[in-house]
């Protein structure tokens, strides 16, 4: 391994940063799921009595080194659909050659999906639909700062250029998604996931977490 290389690997290798990180994970995540349980009730109770189905969302997603997890979010989407559409358009975004950026309702999320509900776009637009993961952090799987936690067959369409992006915890929020999301290509949120991982630190993860919240109150962290 070349100097360059093993600099880059060893950025994140600092003795005691994970435990740091996964300590202010902790002690964050307790904090706002404390605050935040009487809205996650109210929000509960309104996905729940406002279309069939339960008002959580479990699936499948990739964590550190590709290990599945389960992740949870507030449901969006009417029960019983067809995964097809996503398909087609990450498909598109990541097909060869492509530049395309996302539409308005953000990388990996589907502008006018017919299969999201009323109550859930409104979800999808405030990412309130995010906040139940507050649960993945404080149980280790997801930290606030990293990668999207993304689809095993999200995965495996990136090519080995972006499979660093695993070497972490994916994330709440995370580098791409304050860096303009709607006018970016997947392609470049990949690089910057794994410019991310090559630059990971206790003040790069802070300065995230203070650009998502006028990115978020901006629509530009959905």
């Amino acid at each position: 391994m070349t100097d360059v290389a093993e600099k880059k690997r060893g950025a994140a290798l600092v003795p005691g940063r994970e435990t740091a990180k996964r300590a202010t994970d902790i002690v964050l995540s307790l904090i706002a799921i404390i605050i935040l349980t009487p809205l996650l009730l109210l929000l509960w109770l309104l996905v729940r009595s406002t279309s069939r189905g339960p008002a959580l969302f479990r699936q499948e997603r990739l964590g550190r080194n590709r290990h599945p997890f389960t992740l949870l979010k507030l449901r969006t989407m009417r029960i019983d659909n067809d995964d097809r559409i996503h398909r087609d358009y990450v498909t598109g975004l990541l097909s060869s050659g492509a530049a395309a950026t996302a539409d308005a309702g953000g990388l990996f999320k589907l502008d006018a999906d017919p299969r999201v509900t009323p109550v859930g776009a409104w979800l999808r637009r405030s990412s309130l639909d995010e906040l139940p993961q507050l649960l993945n952090v404080l149980k280790g799987e997801m930290s606030l700062v990293g990668p999207r936690p993304v689809l095993s067959w999200e995965a495996d369409m990136f090519g080995e250029a972006y499979q660093r992006r695993f070497d972490v915890k994916p994330g709440m929020t995370g580098l791409w998604q304050v860096s303009g999301r709607s006018r970016l290509s997947m392609r470049d949120a990949l690089r910057l996931d794994v410019e991310y991982v090559a630059r990971r630190s206790f003040l790069l993860d802070a300065v995230i977490l203070l650009r998502t919240i006028p990115a978020l109150l901006g629509g530009g962290a959905r």
